[in-house]
């Protein structure tokens, strides 16, 4: 039998200890049992949020005119065809049994079977996501890494000409539809100087990952100027509050130099307002994705929506939109999750929300 090593039982002693540690401060703590408390109450409400969406889509899906019955019809059907086709989709039910239904399926996450292709939405859904996310977040984190240090010296720069230039520039950027970028985009990089491809994405997907990355390259930059020059304006605006702070004058005062000052007090108290703007812009950017998928021809989940409307295949559209509520949904709970984490302030008043 082997013995065992020097101090493994003192080691193993200290770790109980630690164990028992936290878990009377994550029974005894008042502000961890409130952050617990605050979070219980938020899943609380984003599921009641996602039921709400779901009665919703419900009822805007069955307000449309015909039957969802008619999607797997052809001209000149029989009355025998279009009972069985009514009764394949469920139509033929009551509402509130289709209702029951709709919320059953939604429970064990199951979206359905399209009615044009056949095949079951939720993988279909997942295969578009592939291309989406990588997009979005993509975009996103370039439209981040864009707007704050150009949002920041825009705000320190406010009387000089740098500044000014920073924000003429963000105002071109709010102002220029999305689509006409991208084809502005496509005919310089990908028509005249054929740096990129004008659009598609490879049949194998990620599997061709350097075909794959290339074609998003464009598309990302798209999406990351749309953001960035939205955002630009609010770090500005947040970094002009933090420079007339009383905190920051009391810093330069006790010695600190304007970078240190900055940087050490003014970054945290500045991103707390930015925080939420960010959530709010990530959402938008997620459903405002199917413009961008449109114009450079890419496989997402906003080219399946356009596609299922046209096709009226209502299990594709239901699932697409819920889906995105979703992730819209998430996305607001964590962006609001962050900014309580980052600012004290907020973490106090988790009991009182």
């Amino acid at each position: 039998m082997q013995r065992p090593r020097p101090g493994a039982g003192t080691l193993y002693f200290a770790r109980c200890i630690a164990k028992r540690q936290l878990a009377f401060r994550l029974n005894h703590d008042p502000e961890v049992i409130a952050i617990l408390a605050y979070l219980a109450r938020r899943l609380v409400i984003l599921v009641l949020s996602l039921f709400v969406a779901a009665v919703v889509l419900f009822v805007l899906l069955r307000l449309l005119p015909g039957d969802p019955a008619n999607a797997l019809l052809g001209v000149g059907a029989t009355d025998a065809q279009i009972a069985a086709a009514r009764a394949q989709v469920g139509s033929d039910q009551p509402l509130p049994a289709q209702f029951v239904g709709f919320l059953g399926k939604l429970a064990r996450f199951d979206l359905g079977e399209s009615f044009v292709s056949k095949t079951p939405v939720l993988p279909e859904i997942g295969n578009r996501l592939s291309v989406t996310l990588p997009l979005t977040i993509g975009g996103f984190l370039l439209a981040i890494s864009i707007a704050v240090p150009l949002g920041i010296l825009a705000g320190v720069k406010a009387n000089g000409r740098l500044g000014t230039t920073i924000s003429v520039v963000s105002q071109l950027g709010i102002a220029i539809p999305v689509f006409w970028l991208g084809i502005l985009l496509v005919a310089i990089f990908a028509v005249n100087l054929r740096i990129f491809p004008s659009g598609g994405f490879p049949l194998e997907g990620w599997r061709n990952f350097g075909t794959a990355l290339l074609s998003l390259i464009l598309p990302v930059v798209t999406v990351a100027i749309v953001i960035a020059a939205s955002l630009l304006r609010y770090v500005r605006a947040a970094t002009l509050d933090v420079l007339g702070s009383d905190y920051l004058r009391t810093a330069r005062a006790l010695g600190s130099g304007f970078t240190e000052a900055l940087l050490r007090h003014g970054v945290r108290n500045g991103a707390v307002p930015v925080i939420s703007i960010l959530g709010i812009d990530l959402a938008t950017s997620f459903l405002g994705a199917v413009v961008v998928e449109k114009v450079y021809a890419l496989p997402g989940l906003g080219s399946m929506l356009l596609l299922a409307i046209g096709q009226r295949d209502y299990p594709d559209v239901q699932g697409v939109l819920f889906v995105s509520t979703l992730l819209v949904l998430v996305i607001g709970f964590a962006a609001d999750l962050i900014q309580r984490l980052v600012d004290p302030r907020l973490r106090g008043q988790v009991h009182t929300s």
